[in-house]
């Protein structure tokens, strides 16, 4: 899933083709890589001070050249090519050079890590749980949207992703149990008063996503996996479901992960034929709450049937 969003997000995002059906590529192991170094430096201050933590902190160092090399290629060939007047792909590397041109280079490579390392991420997480509870609930598979919308079309537009909407809630529903990014947290500029609670100004607030949408508060039966949840006609859940956050600091990638989202499930479409195995329960799935939702460990599945 990982090589699939990789592939995703350099064609769309930045258009170049890593060709990562044919090769192996280094990039994946190297995000993982980068983000495990930046929890474990947030964890711990003096991580890096640690002798054991040596040979990690090299692999950490080594993956993220990697990253930036390549990334600053990718910038000087774009930016070389704007200047020459060439016609070059209207799509986010384009845009973030043009915003950050009267800028240092480091605030392009800045922008373009966020999409690049956290983009790619979040989307092979978040589809990964989709496909583990599509795995236990069949019975989502056997709706036909997808098929009546996007049949055997070999191009998908902008238009066919509006009209996917059960496939819309199926995310959204996956993203309330499994935020990939489980929590968020705001500075307060002035004292306020919660639930009885003062909070004096200054203070940074944690909010988890991943409690809220577990509560019986604020949805029922919070462990039922159910789309319906989200139907346009539904009650909207405020304030209880932010996988990307609230308010005008909210994640600059939504749009364009809510695209990805759909646009990657409908090419995984073909391979979600599967069977859950029964030995996880999902309350007693481990879980890994780093900046990113993942798994401690392997979720079986056996595939059952195919198209």
């Amino acid at each position: 899933m990982n090589v699939c969003c990789l592939l995703d997000n350099s064609q769309v995002a930045f258009g170049v083709d890593l060709d990562l059906l044919k090769t192996s590529t280094p990039f994946p192991k190297a995000i993982e890589t980068c983000l495990k170094g930046m929890v474990y430096s947030i964890e711990d201050i003096f991580f890096q001070f640690n002798p054991k933590n040596r040979p990690f902190i090299k692999e950490v160092r080594e993956a993220c050249r990697l990253l930036r090399t390549t990334g600053a290629q990718w910038i000087h060939e774009r930016k070389t090519a704007m200047e020459n007047g060439d016609d070059v792909p209207k799509d986010i590397l384009t845009q973030i050079i043009k915003s950050n041109f009267a800028l240092f280079e480091i605030n392009v490579m800045i922008n373009f890590s966020i999409y690049n390392i956290l983009g790619q991420e979040t989307t092979a997480n978040q589809l990964a749980f989709c496909i583990m509870e599509l795995a236990r609930h069949p019975t989502i598979l056997e709706k036909q949207e997808v098929d009546d919308v996007i049949g055997l079309k070999l191009d998908i537009s902008y238009d066919d992703l509006g009209q996917l909407i059960y496939l819309s809630q199926v995310l959204k529903e996956t993203l309330r149990i499994y935020p990939t990014a489980p929590g968020t947290s705001r500075e307060l500029p002035e004292d306020m008063v919660i639930s009885g609670i003062h909070i004096p100004g200054g203070c940074i607030c944690i909010f988890s996503s991943y409690a809220t949408g577990r509560m019986e508060k604020f949805f029922k039966d919070p462990l039922t996996f159910d789309p319906d949840r989200f139907h346009p006609d539904a009650p909207k859940p405020y304030y209880c479901y932010y996988p990307f956050s609230l308010g005008p600091r909210s994640c600059l990638g939504q749009n364009f992960a809510q695209v990805r989202g759909d646009k990657t499930s409908i090419l995984c479409y073909p391979i979600l034929y599967f069977s859950y195995y029964s030995g996880f329960f999902r309350l007693f799935l481990p879980l890994n709450f780093f900046s990113i939702l993942s798994t401690r460990k392997t979720v079986e599945v056996s595939k059952c049937s195919a198209l």
